[in-house]
Order: C-alpha cells, then sequence, then structure tokens
C-alpha cells in the first residue's frame, strides 16, 4: 500500500468548467438559454463560451489570474461569461448591478479588474465610475453587451470593434480552453452585497466551486433536465452555483432582465418552470402580487437569506410552490445547511408544517461540520431550541479568504472554523433555526430580543407586506425593537402605530414588543433582495433616544 500514491492521472484538478464541456456531448440537442425570442442549445452555449474565451486571452493585458469583471443582468451574456471568463484563465467578477457609480468604482479599483463587461443600460453608470479613477490609474477595457432591444447602441458608441457578439464572432473555435494548474487556483472573485457597509471581496477556488455545485444539486433533489427561471440575481454568489449546475443537469436556462411578479406567473405557465430561486422577499412578492393564480405544475423553490415567514411560506404553497429553506453565505458560495424534509411531518397541521420549513435544516453533503457554539468559548450550545449561539461552518466549499484583506479572513477563519456571525438555535432533532445576525440582536433591559422572531409576528398582521426591526435608543431599557413595515397595496387605510403594537402586545412577550413602528411605502434592500438594516438602524438612531417615561 505504501507504494500507491495520487499521480497526475487521478489528481487532475476539480473545477465546474467541465461541466459545459460534458453537457455539450450528453445534452447537445437540448435547449440550455431562453430569452425573449433568443434561444440556444447546450452544444452551441459550448462553442460560444469557446470563441469568446478566446477573445478573452487575446486581449492584451488579460493573461491568467488576471480579474475580468461583469456588470449585467440575468440576461444570456451573464449565463455565458461564468464559464467563458475562468475558461480563458481569468478571474470572474461579477459586479451588483444595483450598486452607485462611487461603490463600483471602488470595486474595479480594489479588484484590479482589466476588463468590464456591461450592459448597455448600465453603461453610463459605468462611464460615471471611471470617471471617479485616479489619474494614475488605469480603467479596464469596456465591451459592450446589447440585446434584441438595444438597436445599434454600439454603433453609435462606435463599440463595432469591443462589442460581445464580435468577440463571439471573432474567436477561434478550436481554442483549447485553459485548465487550472492546481484546484486551489482563484476562480471568482464576488464582493460581499450583504446588509453592512463595507463589503468583502470573497475568493473562491476551482475546487469549492465543483464542490457547492454538485452538492447544491444533490441536496436540493434536482433531477435531470429541470427548467430554471432566474429569479436569482447571478452576480449573487453565481446564482448560487446553478449558473454551472444546471450544465451538470441538462437544464434549460429561462432568463430575465428583471423581476416582475406577473412575467415570473406568466413565464412559469409559458415554458413549465420547474425550479427558481431568490430571497425570502421574492415570496413575499409573488404571495401578494394581485396576479398571483394556483399553478398549474408544483415549482420547486428555493428560498435563503433571512428566515421566511411562515405565514409568507405557507401563502405561497398555497398557490402550488414546494418552498425549500437553506441557508448560506457568500463565502460558501451557495447553500450549505437545507431543511430536508421528513415525510412524517406531512401529517401535521399546514401551519406547523410552514413552521418546520422555515427552519434552516442540516448541513448539505459539502459541508464537513456545522455546529452552534457560544463565541466565547466555542463550545457547542444546548440542543434545546432556546439557547442561542454562533453558525460556525468547516467544508471544501469555504472560500480562500478576502481579497486584500488579511486581517478579516483571520477574524473569521479561526480555531478550524469559519465563524458567520449569524445567530441561531440547534433543535433537539439537529436542525438548525436561524435566530439573527449578531449585529441584528436586540438587548433591551438585559434581555435578548430576536428582531426575526418579532418580524415573524408582524407578517402575521394581514395588513403587513414588509417587516423589519431594528433596535432604537432608549433611556431607560438601553435599547428597544423599532419596527419598519411596509403595507400590502390593497390596504385602503393604514392602520395606527398602537393597532400593531397590541398586535404584538397578544403574541409576544412584554420586553419583545415594538415601542416604535414606522410606516414606509418600501422597506430599503441590497440587490439581493435582502432588507438593508444597516440603512434602518441609521433611522432609528436619527430619532434619537425613547425618553424614559415610555415604558
Amino acid at each position: 500500500m505504501d507504494q500507491l500514491k495520487p499521480s497526475s492521472v487521478n489528481s487532475c484538478p476539480l473545477t465546474p468548467l467541465t461541466f459545459l464541456e460534458r453537457a455539450a456531448i450528453a445534452y447537445g440537442e437540448s435547449t440550455s438559454i431562453v430569452y425573449n425570442s433568443t434561444t440556444y442549445t447546450w452544444s452551441e452555449t459550448f462553442a460560444r463560451c469557446l470563441r469568446l474565451a478566446s477573445s478573452i486571452s487575446s486581449l492584451i493585458g488579460i493573461k491568467k489570474g488576471k480579474v475580468v469583471s461583469v456588470l449585467a443582468p440575468n440576461i444570456p451574456q451573464t449565463l455565458e461569461l461564468q464559464f467563458a471568463v475562468p475558461m480563458a484563465g481569468a478571474i470572474l467578477n461579477n459586479i451588483n448591478t444595483r450598486l452607485d457609480a462611487k461603490t463600483i468604482s471602488v470595486l474595479l479599483q480594489h479588484s484590479e479588474s482589466k476588463l468590464l463587461f456591461v450592459d448597455y443600460q448600465l453603461y453610463s453608470l459605468v462611464l460615471d465610475s471611471i470617471s471617479l479613477f485616479p489619474s494614475d490609474v488605469n480603467p479596464p477595457i469596456l465591451v459592450l453587451i446589447e440585446d434584441e432591444n438595444s438597436v445599434s447602441f454600439s454603433r453609435i458608441l462606435n463599440f463595432q470593434e469591443c462589442s460581445y457578439e464580435s468577440m463571439v464572432v471573432k474567436g477561434d473555435s478550436n481554442f483549447i480552453w485553459v485548465r487550472p494548474e492546481n484546484e486551489w487556483d482563484p476562480m471568482t472573485l464576488n464582493y460581499t452585497s450583504g446588509t453592512t457597509s463595507s463589503p468583502k471581496g470573497v475568493v473562491h477556488s476551482h475546487r469549492s466551486l465543483f464542490i457547492i455545485t454538485v452538492d447544491s444539486l444533490i441536496d436540493w433533489s434536482v433531477s435531470s433536465r429541470p427548467v430554471y427561471l432566474w429569479t436569482l440575481p447571478m452576480f449573487h454568489s453565481n446564482g448560487w452555483s446553478y449558473t454551472w449546475g444546471m450544465a451538470v443537469v441538462g437544464g434549460t436556462n429561462i432568463c430575465l432582465r428583471k423581476f416582475d411578479a406577473n412575467v415570473v406567473f406568466h413565464d412559469i405557465n409559458k415554458h413549465n418552470v420547474t425550479h427558481m430561486c431568490g430571497a425570502p422577499v421574492v415570496l413575499t412578492m409573488l404571495a401578494n402580487s394581485p396576479c398571483a393564480k394556483p399553478l398549474k405544475n408544483p415549482v420547486h423553490f428555493r428560498t435563503g437569506g433571512a428566515p421566511p415567514p411562515a405565514t409568507v411560506v405557507l401563502r405561497v404553497e398555497n398557490l402550488g410552490f414546494v418552498v425549500n429553506h437553506g441557508y448560506g453565505m457568500t463565502e460558501v458560495a451557495g447553500v450549505v445547511v437545507s431543511c430536508i424534509w421528513k415525510p412524517k411531518w406531512n401529517k401535521l397541521p399546514a401551519n406547523m408544517k410552514a413552521k418546520l420549513k422555515s427552519r434552516q435544516g442540516i448541513r448539505s453533503l459539502g459541508m464537513t461540520e456545522v455546529d452552534v457554539v457560544d463565541p466565547e468559548s466555542g463550545v457547542s450550545v444546548k440542543r434545546d431550541g432556546l439557547t442561542m449561539g454562533e453558525i460556525v461552518l468547516r467544508g471544501g466549499c469555504i472560500m480562500l479568504g478576502y481579497l486584500k484583506n488579511q486581517e478579516a479572513t483571520s477574524k473569521c477563519m479561526k480555531n478550524d472554523w469559519l465563524y458567520t456571525g449569524d445567530v441561531a438555535v440547534m433543535h433537539p432533532d439537529g436542525y438548525l433555526e436561524i435566530k439573527d445576525r449578531s449585529k441584528d440582536i436586540i438587548i433591551s433591559g438585559g434581555e435578548n430580543v430576536s428582531s426575526v422572531e418579532v418580524e415573524s409576528v408582524l407578517y402575521s398582521n394581514t395588513f403587513v407586506n414588509e417587516a423589519a426591526v431594528v433596535a432604537r435608543p432608549d433611556e431607560f431599557w438601553g435599547e428597544t425593537p423599532c419596527a419598519f413595515l411596509s403595507l400590502k397595496m390593497e390596504v385602503k387605510q393604514k392602520p395606527k402605530e398602537k393597532e400593531i403594537v397590541d398586535f404584538c402586545r397578544e403574541r409576544l412577550p412584554h420586553y419583545m414588543i415594538p415601542k416604535t413602528v414606522i410606516f414606509m411605502d418600501e422597506l430599503p434592500k441590497t440587490a439581493t433582495g435582502k432588507i438593508q438594516k444597516f440603512s434602518l438602524r441609521e433611522i432609528a438612531k436619527g430619532m434619537g433616544s425613547l425618553p424614559a417615561s415610555r415604558m
């Protein structure tokens, strides 16, 4: 046995890029992409990606390991670039399309991006961001992405020589794509969208992305040839790895330039959609849409982020969606904890089933270990569903680290764990349930208030469309819950603050009841649908402390 060792035969670097090459053979004639009147097969997608990778690698300055950025919505070109950029040996950097020019400028400079593919609708935004570059810093080369609705936009801007389609046409169809020399080589750079004001650049290897892609398909039980509707931004952790995953199973990608509930319901029926993903806010928008009607066939919906309120889960499942709730973050490239459903739960009442589905669940196959620990001692919390601690992770799909930020990397990757900053409990059955982000816990009179629990109660109010709870300074209690609400469109008469407070008083312990209620037309969100609690905290803080007399 001592003579048996790894060799070049059995230790080839893992990379999800091989999935496309396989799909071109196994599913060559099957539809890969549908967007308006545009349709491609998997063999055509592979050929286009090869030619595009060839053109990228031929550009001056685009050497192996350099960063190539993409600023575009969920269109076919964005999907192709998830393969083509790393196939050229470059590192793929998807940029949040909802960022402002200043932030985009900072990210382009921080990543030292050499090439930027930009959608025609975002071209002026990019020009503004580049205008903010220091005079001694070279901006990236721009490549314009058009679609059938842009109508000679490139000719107006003289982009004929460096447009997306021209690069595809001029590329070498026999190009030998660049395989990683080592599976630990960086493949993607994604800046955390998060709810913090200081994004960090998460670097993932070919190995971690191979593992999370396969893991996500198995964990969600995605069968062969699904029809996947892109309601999740591809720029968010590469669409939770399903950008590459659909190639594994020969799926059809239905692309959407922007989310519209009416269009979503139309496309679900038109294309016989089987799967889709999105933040809990997408579930809320679908549930509350005036055009919501029962689906002809079940649609599997994977959600992650803030725990979806049980009432929202119940509503969308009544429409025909089958909700799978998971937990992940940019640092793990996808969903690594999910609520694996047990057949015995089918016998429970609907409200109890919805509550169970709002739990995050157990580790995926690609995770070695998941635990909830006391952040100070590192000791596992009691499995009682009550004792809160921090979620820690260990496994093959965890990031290499943060780009140019060793301090932040060391802070979260320590003691053989990735410390997530998310607060959760562990139930006796081994299922994990998130209670909050550590910074979102409200400490009122010495009691820990889970904003998620208060929000869950608020979502059960028939008037409420969206709810977020943050801390507001309080002269007596230190801080107290402050609720921000948007109301459903059909609400004619806005409820009073006291009505909401009384509603909570009937359902929550006294220390968890919001002392302040603010109504807004729409709550501020990140590009991935997460409510921007840091913005709401600033508003609550700016309101000043509640006087001690309001105990």
